[in-house]
């Protein structure tokens, strides 16, 4: 290659690096997919022979080209890396047997290698950029949820007494009177109360009012249990569930609480799921936690109501199916044994809620 020519591709090199860097500059105005369409073009022109050069970018769920690439081809290559792990790669092709892979010219790599390096950072960015709006959305939620704790709470006290008062007369008035209409009636006030009750403590376990008792146990024996209790719901909606436990696992947990945990879930994951499907129950550990999944395969939860799920008297359910405070209990009794509780898309449809909890509690 000649002097001029060498001149040609080091100018060609240079302008290829300054269009990548100003694209970088304007991210805050463009989606990634379409920066990094406009990289595979720009490098496109960079090579010695950009009509017979073929540009693909793939990382994470980014899949460029600049064009359908031929079966067969020579190329250059450097991996995407993103926080020291290879997440991807870009490549130039030519086609055989047209081109060699003497065609290529070392300085190209060096471009290249640059480029890449350029692209982990700039990916990089962006998947942090996500970490940390989903972080400040999980704060909110929690802040929000703690004034609704503290709430609930409040109110759950306030009713404890006059609900016990109604109950008590309404269960003498029933045990001394005679007629039947009366009797009747006093009998809807007692079912009222009770069912009250009942509400006012799914309020206590949401705000983190109920006394617990930890101690360690097996975890496995509990969630069994709580899945052979369950048996004729399974077998009523025609739902199979299916139990992945390969090790026994212990920690520091009320197994109590950890029951209406799981009751509330699989109750909820029984409801959702259509006839002759599965909902599948994990559990596994770490060093630090255990892990509790419970995938279903139904229709899922919208994003419109993502925000809502954990909200208390939030249901999706038909008046008088549901108080909407199952996940609302869920989050409480998981919050006071300083784990977590997430959700997911179930793939292909459904949802999966994944618990998190320390297995010891200091």
């Amino acid at each position: 290659m000649g002097a001029n020519e060498n001149l040609i591709e080091r100018v060609k090199e240079l302008s290829c690096l300054y269009e990548i860097s100003s694209l970088f500059q304007s991210q805050d105005h463009q989606d990634p997919q379409i920066i990094l369409e406009k990289i595979t073009h720009v490098l496109k022109k960079a090579w010695r022979h950009p009509n017979a050069a073929y540009v693909e970018i793939n990382a994470l769920k980014h899949h460029l080209k600049t064009d359908e690439i031929p079966v067969n081809t020579v190329h250059q290559s450097c991996d995407i890396s993103l926080f020291k792990k290879r997440a991807g790669e870009i490549k130039v092709h030519y086609p055989i047997p047209q081109f060699q892979t003497s065609d290529f010219l070392e300085e190209e790599q060096k471009l290249l290698n640059k480029v890449a390096h350029e692209v982990s950072i700039f990916l990089e960015k962006i998947e942090q950029q996500k970490k940390e709006e989903w972080l400040q959305r999980s704060a909110q939620r929690n802040d929000r949820l703690a004034i609704l704790g503290e709430i609930t709470a409040g109110i759950a006290h306030e009713l404890n007494t006059p609900l016990g008062n109604m109950l008590g007369f309404a269960e003498f008035i029933e045990e001394k009177t005679t007629d039947p209409s009366i009797k009747r009636d006093s009998k809807k006030i007692i079912d009222a109360a009770i069912f009250s009750r009942e509400v006012v403590k799914k309020l206590m376990f949401f705000a983190c009012e109920m006394p617990q008792n930890r101690e360690h146990i097996n975890i496995k024996p509990v969630v069994e249990q709580a899945l052979s209790l369950l048996g004729q719901n399974f077998k009523k909606a025609e739902v199979s569930v299916k139990l992945i436990a390969k090790e026994d696992i212990e920690a520091q947990i009320d197994s109590i609480q950890l029951t209406q945990v799981l009751f509330n879930l699989l109750i909820n994951a029984i409801y959702a799921s259509p006839t002759n499907s599965k909902i599948t129950c994990s559990l596994t550990q770490d060093e630090k936690n255990i892990y509790i999944t419970i995938a279903d395969q139904g229709k899922g939860i919208p994003d419109k109501y993502a925000k809502k799920v954990f909200d208390p008297f939030f249901t999706t359910k038909p008046v008088g199916e549901g108080s909407g405070l199952g996940l609302s209990v869920v989050h409480g009794i998981i919050k006071s044994h300083k784990g977590s509780i997430t959700f997911s898309k179930n793939k292909p449809k459904g949802t999966v809620f994944k618990i998190s909890i320390p297995k010891h509690h200091y």
